[in-house]
């Protein structure tokens, strides 16, 4: 349909395109859908397109601007240490003199870390494009001779305010030491030894593999709001969300056509077994030491076989309240108490490549992307699915719990599922330690990239915390002497903790 769209524009094949457009995911990142979206909007806009594809290493996107003769670049990721390679590539292009504009989006991008990161490096233009919808009258801007240099002087200008903004905030935000943080959770630490706070012991010390569960018993646990996302539907209140999306004047009768071709691609892919749902839990007798979770070998907790480090909030509040890490969740070895920190890894993912390939051989763009998308909240129901159990059944410490599908996805059962790379704890290299103490590609095949994004795309990992004390929240900025120490603890180099944790560095490296 790609092809009929661009004739139904005037276009009469490459001789009119509108424009060559280079669109990759940079090394170390798996994850494209918005790409996809992004490619196709632009085919249908007339532009020639060239995607070629994810994890591509700085010298493959160079080397393809150079034989494509790419009049536009655009990078997409979706985690942090994806930003690090946008910068990198920024360089190399500026390094090798080119002039061609640089677009960059995906889930971890942001305007201010485009203004403040990425545009500095670069002085052929650099702008960070919000989504699809927006891809396209940016592009052809950009591709308008008239109008092109104004509106990179406009995009250099709001950038460069951004930065003063972002570097004025610096200066005048305040932190606490890392040990003050320290002593204001030791203030406020809970009583592991009460009856409210006692651990639970699981059902199992290891790890319990999931293979090829029904994808019927994850279809309930769906949230179809990130779907219609993914596809720029959005209603407006107050039809803002599934289902009410549906009665949306301006979105809902395609909100609705969207649904049921899912529900029909969702049919196929039970009916003919194209995706294989494979789960992973783990349970390990644990405590803290510091900011530390130490993982023992078994219950007489006498060898420690695997250190999980986390990070502590530091950024002065407003309120009077504890400076958090993950440690806090669990008891202090000190205490005496028996605690256990427990983990997954949830991907729906293994088949996709295989259908994903098929639609594009038909050229179906529309089909693959939806797959994607279906992939994409199968892992995340699968999740839902398996954390349920764990509270209820293999760990056991909620059995009575009852709630709908909707509290769920509001999160209002005990316990919480952090993942590494995210706020709670946004070092992604902590995955490796879990990857290695559950031995996950050997048990349910998700391996692990350079950047620790996971193989296949539509999968999901995180740790559970059991406690009523466990709750989500955002580490956010952390200053040199939590860096320093932080490198110590887990036999990093200063410099390359730092890379991992450029994203949330109250400082300039």
């Amino acid at each position: 349909f790609m092809e009929e769209e661009r004739l139904a524009n005037g276009g009469t094949g490459e001789a009119a395109n509108a424009g060559v457009f280079l669109i990759a995911t940079v090394k170390g990142d798996v994850h494209d859908i918005g790409k996809n979206i992004v490619a196709v909007v632009l085919g249908c806009n007339n532009f020639k397109v060239i995607d070629i594809g994810v994890m591509c290493p700085k010298q493959k996107i160079m080397d393809a601007i150079k034989e494509h003769k790419a009049d536009i670049v655009g990078l997409s990721g979706l985690i942090t240490p994806s930003l690090d390679e946008m910068v990198d590539m920024a360089k190399a292009m500026e390094d090798a003199g080119l002039k061609i504009p640089l677009l960059v989006g995906g889930a971890t991008t942001s305007k201010m870390h485009t203004a403040v990161k990425v545009a500095p490096s670069y002085s052929g233009g650099v702008i960070h494009v919000l989504d699809a919808s927006r891809a396209v009258p940016v592009a052809q801007t950009l591709m308008d001779k008239n109008k092109r240099g104004e509106y990179l002087e406009d995009i250099a200008e709001t950038y460069a305010e951004m930065r003063e903004e972002f570097y004025a905030g610096l200066e005048d935000r305040k932190y606490l030491t890392i040990q003050q943080a320290r002593e204001t959770a030791l203030a406020a630490a809970v009583d592991f030894t009460s009856p409210e706070h006692l651990p639970v012991t699981p059902k199992f010390v290891g790890v319990k593999a999931l293979v090829d569960v029904p994808i019927a018993d994850v279809i309930d646990y769906i949230d179809w709001n990130p779907f219609f996302q993914v596809w720029q539907l959005r209603g407006r209140y107050p039809n803002r969300g599934y289902p009410k999306i549906f009665n949306d004047d301006a979105v809902g009768e395609e909100a609705k056509k969207l649904f049921e071709e899912a529900q029909t691609m969702l049919k196929m892919i039970m009916d003919k077994k194209r995706l294989k749902l494979n789960g992973l839990i783990g349970f390990y007798p644990a405590n803290t030491v510091g900011d530390d979770i130490e993982i023992y070998a078994d219950e007489t907790r006498g060898e420690k076989t695997h250190t999980f480090h986390t990070l502590r909030q530091q950024a002065e509040k407003d309120v009077e309240e504890p400076y958090m890490a993950l440690s806090d969740f669990i008891a202090p070895k000190s205490s005496g108490v028996k605690d256990y920190l427990g983990m997954f890894v949830a991907t729906a993912g293994i088949g996709l490549d295989e259908l994903v390939a098929e639609y594009k051989v038909a050229n179906d763009d529309y089909s693959y992307i939806m797959a994607e998308a279906l992939a994409d909240r199968l892992a995340e129901a699968f999740a839902e699915l398996m954390h349920e159990q764990v509270r209820k059944d293999h760990w056991g410490y909620a059995k009575d719990e009852a709630f709908n599908c909707d509290d769920l996805l509001k999160v209002k059962y005990q316990g919480i599922r952090p993942a590494p790379g995210y706020p709670t704890q946004p070092d992604h290299t902590e995955k490796g330690t879990m990857w290695d103490l559950m031995d996950v590609e050997k048990e349910i095949g998700v391996e692990l990239t350079e950047s620790f994004a996971m193989l296949p795309s539509a999968s999901v990992s995180g740790m559970y915390f059991a406690g009523k004390s466990s709750t989500y929240f955002n580490v956010g900025k952390i200053p040199t002497d939590q860096v320093k120490e932080y490198a110590d603890r887990k036999g990093q180099d200063f410099k390359t903790a730092e890379r991992w944790l450029s994203p949330i560095l109250s400082y300039e490296p």
